[in-house]
């Protein structure tokens, strides 16, 4: 058999054995209440989640002009996409994490939040 056939039959081996332990570890872990986290994105985000979220002024006043309220913030914090490029820089004794997401109007929002060892700091909220 010739080396082509032999590499296709273990990469399509590979992908199936692949599929199958990430639908399997899915599987339990969806019964134990446990999320598969491992790329960068999801670890930042669940880490922000996990923590109390304190409101800074701005945010507030972002929050009282009713264009954005904390569910999305919450969908932005599950969903959203973390800036890497403007993000983990030391800033106020935590590290400052830039986040993209959506209202529940489809408006594309970007949320600056500073993370501490035991809090969350809402900074700022605004507009695309």
């Amino acid at each position: 058999m010739k080396f082509q056939f032999r590499l296709a039959y273990y990469l399509f081996g590979l992908f199936l054995g692949g599929v199958f332990v990430m639908w399997f570890l899915k599987a339990k872990a969806s019964d134990k209440g446990v999320e598969f986290c491992y790329l960068p994105n999801c670890r930042v985000l669940k880490d922000l989640r996990s923590k109390s979220l304190e409101i800074d002024s701005p945010a507030q006043k972002a929050l009282d002009a009713k264009w954005v309220n904390l569910e999305d913030i919450r969908n932005s914090l599950r969903y959203g996409d973390v800036d890497f490029s403007k993000s983990n820089e030391a800033y106020r004794k935590g590290k400052i994490y830039v986040i993209e997401g959506k209202t529940s109007n489809n408006e594309e929002i970007t949320i600056t939040m500073v993370n501490y060892t035991n809090k969350v700091l809402l900074e700022k909220i605004e507009k695309k």
